[in-house]
């Protein structure tokens, strides 16, 4: 159910939001950086594009899989889960991939995990979809965890 009124001063949803995209943030830096570092040690050839391309796919598929398994934590059904996790932070999630294999590329040129990028990608897939996850719980009451 929708609420009436919206703010964005809400400290408590601020913090429930930050969870949720948290945990969305260490299960697509999963796939995404397991993707790129495979390329970047392997020395496989393959074109940057179709790197970072699988690397988002990757990281959609890892944070699907880890908030699936959250929530069946949870008592979900494995379906239910399932269907909560894909459709209640998709969005979040492209928001994320995108915003960091962006920071990947205009700082290293592409899929090169650094040191020092690494966490800059973190902290920037964090704050891109946090304020929509603080928006969506506080307008539907919706959180994924």
């Amino acid at each position: 159910m929708a609420t009436d009124t919206f703010h964005w001063g809400c400290k408590h949803s601020w913090r429930t939001s930050a969870k949720n995209t948290m945990w969305c943030v260490v299960g697509c830096s999963i796939g995404d950086f397991g993707t790129i570092l495979f390329f970047q040690l392997s020395k496989i050839p393959f074109p940057l594009l179709g790197i970072m391309i699988l690397a988002i796919i990757n990281g959609l598929l890892t944070s699907t899989m880890l908030e699936t398994y959250i929530l069946m934590k949870q008592k979900f059904g494995f379906i239910n889960a399932l269907k909560t996790a894909c459709g209640m932070s998709f969005i979040s999630m492209v928001s994320m991939e995108i915003s960091m294999n962006a920071t990947d590329y205009f700082l290293t040129g592409g899929a090169q995990l650094t040191w020092w990028v690494v966490p800059i990608m973190l902290i920037v897939g964090f704050l891109t979809p946090w304020p929509y996850n603080y928006w969506r719980l506080k307008k539907f009451n919706q959180a994924c965890h």
